[in-house]
């Protein structure tokens, strides 16, 4: 798949790891739009997502995450920032599959916990015990991904270089 012409690329890994900030980067410099999942359900809902959480639960808002991937098909030279849980239901990665190709920001724990603590945006952001939990859960589904990059201390923009240099090797 030539992705500079024709597919989505979308990022996957846990909440922190820098999705949306190295998907911003990266679309800019290879001049794709960018989306945020995330984002989108929150405007389609005219909530948060927490609020979708409280209100409808966590089931509702996958069922609208699955909706917001879905609408993506047939859509090109797009970024895609996924929200932590989304790569997890094997529904949504075949359908991932069937449109672009999908990048594992693969962070460590303690870098993506001291980028979150304290965001009451993330309604499933608990305790450090629980989010390690969540986290190593996680991990496996992750790394079903088309591509790993472990990302740490660099800055976004070299996040993104190297993702889009990956990606160049691949085609």
């Amino acid at each position: 798949m030539k992705l500079r012409e024709d597919g989505c690329i979308f990022l996957v890994g846990f909440m922190g790891a820098g999705k949306t900030s190295v998907g911003r980067a990266m679309a800019e410099l290879i001049g794709f739009d960018f989306i945020d999942l995330d984002e989108i359900i929150q405007a389609r809902a005219g909530k948060t997502i927490s609020a979708i959480f409280a209100e409808d639960g966590e089931a509702a808002f996958r069922r609208m995450e699955r909706e917001a991937i879905i609408s993506y098909r047939g859509r090109k030279r797009t970024v895609v920032a996924l929200g932590g849980g989304a790569y997890i239901s094997e529904e949504n990665r075949a359908i991932i599959r069937s449109i672009g190709k999908s990048v594992w920001l693969d962070c460590p724990l303690e870098i993506c916990l001291k980028r979150t603590m304290g965001d009451d945006s993330r309604p499933l952001l608990k305790s450090e015990l629980e989010m390690k939990r969540l986290y190593e859960s996680r991990l496996p589904f992750y790394s079903l991904a088309d591509f790993v990059v472990r990302s740490a201390g660099e800055s976004i923009e070299e996040a993104a270089r190297r993702i889009v240099e990956m990606l160049d090797r691949a085609e």
